[in-house]
């Protein structure tokens, strides 16, 4: 959301420069970055499913490790680890025949499910099948479905090395303590619970996605153009609006039509906010996050497309600071928060007043404009 500032700077670069020479180039380059950006944003929304479900996926991984080590450590008579570090080879082999039952020299299936059966995957969602599937993966590497001792031995070490080099390790878990791996268990079931794999709520399910698709790029495209041609007439009707009613068009252009515009957004949110759950919460932020970007990124575009097909002047300094200022403190706090205390919500209250003041006082006071 920050970056979608970017081409607003680009932009006003002439001005900060006091040139005047390059204000078309700089229109020019301005929309070339804002169509880049927004292309860009929608390609990472068609694939950000994609990535979401590799990221848990990564995380229920973890897990799995996390929670085969801890169930090893709690069945070795010894340490895993030497004081170097390196695999007790003398405690995984006793570790090897305890689990092999049948004392055919091979762990099967069956035979790995004593080491899930504790691990509690019900936090993540994840059955035991899915997770003896992850174990055999690693350690599996003959692909003979089942694992020998040598392959055992390697699993193990690479798991080990895997949790102890994780950024949950703490720097006094050492290779006598089962502390990196609580530490790594506790991280991904934070992880898991962050990222939003809960059924807390129905999923809505597309009957025909590929249709609804189109007709989600043919309605953005059709918005694009309505916004293009109704532009100019827009401007005229608040003009000739404020003239007659003895309205400024100040109060008009900056509190009147944005609550217009911006109300089926915020209708949307409230309604999802309202149920109190991750899900809801996440696609409330989802959304608003959204349609900052969009604002800035396509609404931009058309403009700016129409400032240098019609070669107008670009003069919004300080609309320009106002949209620098409120993108950059948003998104400070959602870059370096995953959670928002009732304060938060009382400073994003504000910085719309904030915001209203600043343009006025550096346009009617300063001259800005």
């Amino acid at each position: 959301m920050a970056a979608s500032v970017t081409p607003f700077l680009v932009v006003q670069l002439p001005q900060l420069l006091h040139s005047t020479s390059g204000r078309h180039l700089s229109v020019l380059i301005g929309l070339i970055i804002s169509l880049s950006l927004l292309v860009s944003y929608c390609v990472y929304q068609v694939f950000q499913p994609w990535i979401q479900s590799r990221r848990l996926a990564y995380v229920k991984h973890k897990h799995v490790i996390s929670g085969v080590l801890k169930q090893l450590r709690m069945r070795a008579l010894g340490r895993l680890c030497t004081d170097q570090g390196a695999p007790n080879i003398e405690v995984l082999e006793k570790l090897f025949k305890a689990i092999d039952e049948n004392e055919d020299g091979y762990l099967s299936r069956a035979e790995l499910k004593a080491l899930v059966v504790g691990i509690r995957l019900e936090e993540i969602n994840l059955h035991e099948n899915d997770a003896i599937e992850k174990l055999m993966k690693d350690f599996d590497t003959s692909h003979d479905h089942r694992i020998e001792m040598s392959e055992f031995i390697a699993g193990v070490t690479k798991w080990l090395t895997e949790a102890r080099g994780s950024e949950a390790s703490s720097p006094e878990a050492g290779p006598d303590t089962m502390k990196y791996l609580d530490d790594l268990h506790e991280q991904t079931r934070r992880e898991h619970h962050f990222l939003g794999d809960q059924s807390d709520e129905s999923v809505e399910t597309v009957e025909n996605p590929r249709s609804t698709v189109i007709k989600a790029v043919l309605l953005l495209l059709l918005g694009t153009v309505i916004a293009a041609v109704f532009a100019d007439p827009l401007v005229d009707a608040v003009n000739n609006f404020s003239s007659a009613t003895s309205i400024p068009s100040f109060f008009i252009s900056f509190i009147a039509l944005p609550l217009a515009t911006n109300s089926s957004e915020a209708v949307s949110a409230i309604i999802f906010a309202s149920r109190k759950k991750l899900r809801s919460a996440s696609l409330t932020f989802s959304e608003l996050y959204g349609a900052v970007t969009m604002n800035n990124l396509l609404c931009l575009s058309v403009f700016l497309a129409l400032v240098y097909i019609r070669g107008l002047t670009w003069d919004f300094s300080s609309e320009v600071l106002v949209i620098l200022i409120v993108c950059v403190v948003v998104g400070v706090f959602a870059s370096v928060r995953s959670t928002f205390p009732l304060w938060t919500s009382l400073l994003a209250f504000l910085l719309y007043p904030f915001s209203l003041v600043l343009v006025y006082v550096l346009d009617y006071k300063f001259g800005w404009s």
